[in-house]
């Protein structure tokens, strides 16, 4: 038998997201995730449905906000240089606004709050990277604070991780952390395709 989720015992609901009413929070789409000490298992696919996902949320009118990590000069992480810039794939257009982050939680010390309130939507859909650490800390953030993320599976994606002597390939860090936002703190979808 299935086992439940504490969103169900809390009697949430688990309805994915209407894009259209939805504020896209597009997350740590940087080249720091593309190359290098950091880069992820499986990235380019994730980009690239992250920027079918952006395409269509932009057809569709739906408010769409960018985050980056900013970790300071000489990091892999530094939002100044190239390396932590947003892919071009993904980049923001005129009038999308660019949240700058220090923490996982987007919406800690930052502006996003702002930014989701005047949007005017109850829903998030959020994607980006790296799954297991800032996507779910932005859900687990958003739902904190009232509204209802839904996280799209395929346009996130994350890395293999030391455990106590043993490496976590990054496909179980992946789906561990999207069942850590199923049981609580959002909807996980496996693509767009599942949203309205």
């Amino acid at each position: 038998m299935p086992r439940t989720t504490l969103r169900r015992l809390n009697g949430l609901d688990d309805t994915p997201a209407e894009l259209a009413d939805s504020t896209l929070v597009l997350v740590d789409y940087q080249n720091t995730y593309t190359t290098g000490v950091m880069e992820l298992d499986g990235w380019q696919d994730a980009l690239d449905a992250g920027a079918r996902l952006l395409a269509r949320a932009r057809q569709e009118g739906a408010k769409v906000i960018h985050v980056v990590h900013d970790g300071g000069e000489g990091t892999p992480y530094d939002s100044r240089a190239e390396i932590g810039q947003i892919h071009p794939s993904v980049a923001p257009v005129d009038g999308e606004p660019v949240v700058v982050k220090k923490a996982p939680d987007s919406f800690f010390g930052t502006d996003l709050g702002e930014h989701v309130d005047a949007a005017g939507n109850s829903d998030l859909v959020v994607v980006g990277f790296m799954t297991h650490m800032c996507v779910t800390f932005t859900a687990q953030g958003a739902f904190l604070r009232g509204n209802r993320p839904t996280v799209v599976a395929d346009a996130c994606a994350t890395r293999a991780l030391p455990v106590a002597g043993t490496e976590v390939d990054a496909h179980q860090v992946h789906h561990s952390a999207l069942a850590t936002i199923t049981d609580m703190y959002g909807v996980v979808v496996p693509s767009q395709e599942s949203l309205g």
